[in-house]
């Protein structure tokens, strides 16, 4: 199993970290990766991560056990993937030069990993906020987005991280699409653009 696949390193000068959703794996994301970094004047290195954990249905990754919810293991889970996030190599392509995006469960821990590192910004795509989430004002920029029709995640857990990081005096942006529980080319397009206010 990969645990990571690594692109285009050679001379970026930035980053785009991936992080899937539950049951998929490190290639899932890697389309959307390469459509929202191609063409933009700066050079993107993507690492798309894969979970640690097999899948229960015996295909695909987890980042935790999601049914039932075993919130008791999200903190180990976040500990687990900062420390693979550090053995990055920084001393190239800084933190602060990284974007991380995150689809579902993958998105969910986007947002814990914003707490605790400083990157260019975040994506967190059909996510929610775990229990007791605590933001923090110093947060890098988080950009949610969410499918008006998601049935697996409903958008009203996006609408709730976009109040909790205002109460927390976060900047942060809510974007609803037309779509369910899926990276559609409007969405695609609307994280390019954000993308491309940086480049």
């Amino acid at each position: 199993m990969n645990e990571l696949i690594l692109l285009n390193s050679e001379s970026a000068t930035n980053r785009l970290v991936l992080l899937h959703g539950w049951g998929a794996d490190a290639n899932d994301l890697i389309p959307v990766g390469k459509l929202l970094t191609e063409g933009l004047k700066a050079r993107f290195e993507i690492v798309s991560f894969s979970a640690p954990q097999p899948h229960p249905s015996g295909s695909g990754r987890q980042w935790y056990p999601l049914y039932p919810h075993e919130w008791e293991k999200v903190p180990n889970a976040v500990l687990d993937l900062e420390k693979r996030l550090n053995n990055l190599c920084f001393k190239n392509i800084p933190l602060n030069k990284t974007f991380l995006l995150g689809f579902s469960q993958g998105g969910a821990m986007a947002l814990e990993l914003a707490i605790r590192n400083k990157f260019e910004g975040v994506f967190a795509l059909s996510s929610y906020p775990h229990p007791n989430w605590k933001p923090l004002k110093d947060m890098p920029p988080i950009f949610l987005c969410h499918g008006n029709f998601d049935e697996v995640v409903p958008k009203a857990a996006s609408q709730e991280s976009f109040d909790i990081l205002l109460k927390n005096g976060v900047q942060s942006e809510l974007y609803f699409f037309d779509g369910g529980h899926e990276i559609t080319n409007d969405l695609i397009e609307h994280c390019r653009k954000k993308l491309k206010k940086n480049f």
